[in-house]
């Protein structure tokens, strides 16, 4: 076996990988799966991130063409801003450093190029924050929530993720591509909704992500806020375009 490949070792205790790049408890990476499964109740399934537009207009209209408009956005666009935003909110979390999450979470809900992605990110944020401080509780999160409100902040969902990713001690090398395979998949399967596609080739176009998402990841982790910064327009124009969409399926 090459060094680099990881073997997963499971316990009644904890999961390791014995390259040594992660160790997470086994109750810990439950509540990952569970925070980022279809069934958690953020409403995810209702966005697009400008999808909709996009297949309208024939930008997108098979799988290969799918695949290429979720890459830019990983590498150029909002999935790469998101991933910033995690591993800086992971880190302040891990750290305890307040100040620097609050920053954090205040720029996080400013950098948003249209009106709905700031509805779909503060949305989906909201809906989780609250169904974590339900049934998964935290003081930190809840610290961070009444800063928000204090200062009329809109959450970003990115920001509220890492936070609990970091206080159970889930490494950010697992927490983060973890949540841009979810945010990839959500919108591949409004892909296979709308364009239609069925549902092993939506099963093809996020395995086919799988590198990109895994690049994006390792960038985001090491990245800070002055990385910041988007170049996908044609995904920020399409959800600009999508506001005045005549029919639609999707809140974005």
């Amino acid at each position: 076996m090459a060094a680099a490949t990881a073997t997963i070792i499971t316990t009644m205790t904890g999961i390791t990988m014995r390259n040594g790049l992660h160790r997470v408890q086994s109750l810990a990476f439950l509540r990952l799966q569970s925070w980022l499964s279809p069934a958690f109740p953020t409403g995810s399934y209702s966005y697009s991130h400008g999808l909709e537009w996009a297949v309208e207009a024939a930008y997108i209209k098979d799988r290969k063409s799918l695949v290429e408009w979720l890459e830019a956005d990983l590498c150029y666009g909002s999935g790469r801003n998101e991933a910033i935003f995690f591993g800086e909110a992971w880190r302040s979390a891990r750290d305890n450093d307040r100040v620097k999450l609050f920053e954090i979470a205040e720029l996080a809900a400013s950098y948003r190029g249209t009106s709905e992605f700031a509805l779909e990110s503060s949305q989906q944020a909201s809906a989780c924050r609250s169904a974590l401080r339900q049934v998964w509780p935290d003081r930190l999160l809840e610290s961070l929530s009444q800063w928000l409100s204090e200062h009329n902040v809109p959450p970003a969902l990115a920001v509220i993720l890492a936070v609990r990713s970091a206080r159970e001690d889930i490494p950010v090398g697992l927490a983060l591509p973890a949540f841009l395979q979810s945010y990839i998949a959500n919108l591949v399967t409004a892909g296979v909704r709308l364009i239609p596609l069925g549902q092993t080739d939506g099963q093809l176009a996020i395995a086919a992500l799988e590198n990109a998402i895994l690049a994006a990841s390792a960038r985001g982790r090491n990245a800070t806020m002055d990385d910041l910064g988007s170049a996908a327009f044609m995904v920020d124009l399409a959800s600009m375009a999508h506001e005045t969409q005549y029919t639609r399926l999707f809140r974005s």
